[in-house]
């Protein structure tokens, strides 16, 4: 049995479908995930994601630290509020995880780090401190809401803390507002507009129950994943992990090389990577033939094995079934049609495209 979040109770008597994830017991769904992603899409979901890991770094020191320790550079956010994407990595340039970092404050910043890797990013986290004024502190008395959908922050806003409202509605994507400790931040990782709403535990029913009152619909682990893959977003341990570099997965745009000097972990290795003759390329795929796209299947060109589906499945907006893959960088730049995919010992005809595969609603890709 594995950990349960504070709204554990809830899913149950909402009749959810529990499953392992991470070391957690976590809702599949609550009877349909094709009717929670398009819920998603068209009006307005809400996602139990308490099982995520904030984490507080706080000190003198706190900076220099997250700039010594993560692929972006946190000197990109020159204001409370702020938020930015990033990779953490290991010397060799492999991904321990990826996260979203806030900035609340001088000397004050707040990582989220995914649940099934939080006890390893801690001690990492914490080993990598040693020589900065600084502390890492897990936040195990916080739960966390994501509120996605074109309707989402409408229906969200009667319930946000009267202190930060207004702000709230008024943050641009990227951006956060704190208040009544609570941190409410126009995040998300559904390709739809929305908030991520980090609060005290003990009012995580009170803002869920709200939700579902305002006609918001409780979404699962399912949608999460099919929803993440049409708007082209990585899941750690699928499309990349502590032997992939950022770079392989598509997440080139994530590491600040500038400046020069600025030595995170992993630059060196990283730098090398980047100018190695081999290095794969991170493309979408969209396919043309019949069938469904898995992880770890083979991507083919002339008959050849030229890369790996790393996540795959149906798409329920544009019905079809797409995948994101690694594939080497003559097939990454040649004909998009001239490719297949070998599905049950069959090659079926497939074709390149480029991430998000949906944004906001709307179809990104040509079918």
């Amino acid at each position: 049995m594995g950990s349960r979040t504070p709204l554990y109770d809830a899913h149950v008597g909402l009749g959810a479908k529990i499953v392992p994830f991470g070391g957690w017991d976590m809702p599949l769904h609550y009877g349909s995930q094709l009717d929670e992603h398009h819920a998603v899409r068209r009006s307005a979901g809400v996602f139990d994601v308490s099982h995520m890991q904030p984490v507080d770094v706080t000190g003198p020191a706190a900076k220099p630290y997250l700039q010594y320790l993560l692929a972006n550079d946190v000197n990109k956010l020159p204001e409370p509020g702020r938020a930015l994407y990033s990779c953490m990595l290991n010397e060799r340039a492999g991904v321990v995880d990826d996260l979203i970092c806030y900035y609340l404050g001088p000397e004050r910043y707040r990582p989220v780090v995914n649940a099934a890797t939080a006890d390893k990013d801690l001690a990492w986290m914490q080993d990598r401190a040693a020589g900065f004024d600084v502390s890492v502190t897990r936040r195990d008395d916080l739960a966390m809401l994501a509120v996605q959908g074109p309707s989402a922050r409408s229906l969200a806003e009667p319930l946000l803390p009267a202190s930060i409202r207004a702000a709230a509605m008024a943050l641009k994507p990227f951006h956060a507002v704190e208040g009544d400790a609570w941190l409410v931040g126009r995040t998300g990782y559904t390709g739809e507009d929305g908030f991520e709403i980090i609060l005290p535990a003990a009012d995580a029913g009170t803002l869920w129950q709200g939700l579902l009152d305002a006609g918001v619909t409780p979404c699962g682990l399912g949608a999460r994943d099919t929803l993440r893959l049409e708007a082209g977003m990585n899941l750690y341990g699928q499309d990349m992990d502590e032997d992939t570099d950022p770079l392989s997965a598509g997440l080139g745009w994530t590491v600040a090389w500038q400046p020069p000097e600025r030595n995170f972990v992993g630059r060196k290795a990283l730098e090398a990577r980047r100018e190695a003759a081999d290095l794969p390329r991170f493309v979408g795929l969209l396919l043309t033939g019949r069938g469904v796209l898995r992880a770890h299947q083979q991507v083919l060109r002339d008959g050849a094995p030229v890369g790996e589906i790393t996540s795959g499945g149906f798409s329920p907006t544009l019905e079809r079934s797409i995948a994101l893959a690694r594939v080497d960088a003559t097939t990454a730049e040649g004909k998009a049609d001239e490719i297949a995919v070998e599905i049950r010992g069959k090659a079926v005809p497939a074709r390149i495209v480029k991430p998000p595969f949906v944004r906001n609603g709307q179809p990104k890709i040509a079918l």
